[in-house]
């Protein structure tokens, strides 16, 4: 028994629109960053006394913005290389 169903143009690109909507659907989520499985949420750390925004300032974190803005930086400036896109950005 031979079956001659063949895709047509229009079938394939439903194919493909079907599959990028499923990729790109869990590609994230809203909602607030999940926990370790081995952190409690019932832990609240204790502040100890003094001024506690300069000591959050000086601490590294992902969510501080200011943290690292006085360091020198990291490596030395490269030079610049010339890029496809230079005269349409104007560099």
């Amino acid at each position: 028994m031979t079956s001659n169903h063949r895709l047509t143009p229009s079938g394939w690109a439903l194919i493909l629109v079907g599959v990028a909507a499923l990729t790109l659907s869990g590609c994230g989520r809203k909602g607030p960053l999940d926990l370790p499985p081995t952190a409690s949420s019932a832990q609240t750390p204790v502040a100890p006394e003094g001024d506690t925004e300069t000591r959050r300032a000086a601490e590294p974190s992902l969510f501080n913005p200011n943290y690292g803005t006085d360091a020198p930086p990291a490596a030395a400036k490269g030079r610049q290389r010339s890029f496809v896109l230079d005269p349409l950005l104007g560099n």
